[in-house]
């Protein structure tokens, strides 16, 4: 069973416990061999509130972005400062089936440096 395969899986499962709501939206993260997504979602109307990619300008204009933790902790925090700014406070995090370590880790470090609390 390939890598890729397992994740989805992984994620599957865990999205079976973890779903967002209007009063705590879910911060779901995604790594790609690039690039890196944050997203603040409410699952309960289905809308994303907040986000924050790599593919962005402001990513995009900085030389050594790819997919590290150090660009993981920018993403998270601005993805914090993002919901904050909708009045965001409480989130669920979901780690999109990805192990807690690395990326991971620095990404909701930051965010919970930047604010944000789960």
């Amino acid at each position: 069973m390939a890598a890729t395969h397992k994740r989805i899986l992984r994620h599957t499962r865990l999205r079976k416990k973890v779903s967002g709501s209007e009063e705590r939206p879910r911060l779901s993260v995604h790594f790609s061999g690039r690039h890196i997504t944050a997203q603040v979602i409410d699952d309960a109307s289905g809308k994303t509130i907040a986000s924050a990619h790599t593919t962005e300008a402001e990513f995009k204009s900085q030389k050594g972005t790819s997919a590290n933790a150090a660009t993981a902790q920018k993403v998270g925090k601005l993805v914090a400062e993002r919901g904050l700014a909708k009045n965001v406070t409480k989130v669920v995090f979901d780690r999109g089936g990805f192990k807690y370590h690395g990326k991971v880790k620095a990404l909701a470090d930051a965010a919970r440096e930047a604010g944000l609390q789960f």
